[in-house]
């Protein structure tokens, strides 16, 4: 059965006739007979009467009446609910982002996308850039937050990348290490230290440098917890390499950071399915999270 077919009997069954209802759907009379000869073909029975008084509505008309006021009726809610969410009256959209972003440039964000859009939400899941973009090609967020090293990080096929900054990365130290006072620190310096490593894409960088320093490091201890590293330098437990936004989440004052060129960088950004720029709730959070810039200094 043709929906649109469907409203337009339904607009000559309120109208009265044919001729009204052409009047009020401008178009012409023909047309408006044409569609109803093929509804009334299509569900088997006649619908209406017609005398030169207008039209009389059968026994099965008036059931279908019923029906396409339903239909009517659901249209209606629907354009209303989504003029809602174009207007971001309503909406929601899923973010997925790793922990240091999570702590610092989403709050910020979703703080400024709630005084802007009060009733748009935003769902929050802190994972990794390799399960954040298996989450978004599932389908099961809207929008995921990652990073690279020196790069871009791999998007996967079919994804949009939308780079929105750089952050340097800091070797960090305790407080009472012999180099904790220099300004600049060669890596070669620390090939006897034990080493902290976090996740899979953090200790390929961390390895990368080393070996680029000429040496391979002695791992000791692997965390993703950015609080966790910090507090195992601290106490004298190894060394580590950490973003800016890792310590900008949380600095241990038992440790000092030292940042250099030849640390190299971490580019961070957003990664989404093709369109999901076009869906209004997701649009106004991808415009937050870039206005935030750069990480503070």
């Amino acid at each position: 059965m043709d929906a649109r077919r469907l409203l337009i009997f339904r607009e000559v069954a309120r109208a009265g006739s044919i001729s009204a209802a052409a009047r009020a759907l401008g178009w012409t009379q023909p047309a408006v007979s044409q569609h109803l000869a093929a509804l009334e073909r299509a569900v088997g029975v006649p619908l209406l009467l017609r005398g030169p008084g207008g039209v009389e509505l059968t026994e099965p008309g008036a059931r279908l009446l019923d029906r396409a006021d339903q239909v009517a009726l659901q249209l209606h809610l629907a354009e209303e609910e989504l003029a809602d969410l174009t207007s971001l009256r309503r909406g929601r959209a899923r973010l997925a982002a790793y922990p240091s972003a999570a702590a610092t440039l989403v709050p910020r964000a979703v703080a400024g996308l709630r005084a802007r859009h009060p009733d748009v939400d935003v769902e929050l899941t802190e994972v990794e850039p390799p399960e954040a973009l298996g989450l978004l090609e599932s389908g099961d967020v809207d929008l995921a937050l990652v990073f690279g090293y020196d790069g871009d990080p791999a998007a996967g096929r079919g994804l949009v990348w939308r780079p929105l900054a750089a952050e340097p990365v800091a070797l960090v130290l305790p407080v009472d290490h012999p180099l904790a006072g220099r300004r600049r620190i060669a890596l070669a310096q620390l090939a006897g230290e034990p080493w902290i490593v976090g996740c899979a894409r953090c200790r390929a960088h961390a390895v990368a440098l080393c070996a680029a320093a000429g040496f391979a490091p002695s791992v000791r201890h692997v965390s993703d917890d950015y609080v966790v590293v910090q507090n195992l330098v601290a106490v004298g437990l190894g060394v580590t390499l950490l973003p800016h936004s890792a310590l900008d989440a949380y600095r241990h004052p038992g440790v000092v950071a030292r940042e250099q060129a030849s640390f190299g960088t971490r580019t961070y950004g957003i990664v989404h399915r093709p369109g999901a720029e076009r869906v209004p709730a997701t649009a106004a959070l991808v415009r937050e999270l870039a206005g935030q810039g750069a990480p503070p200094g």
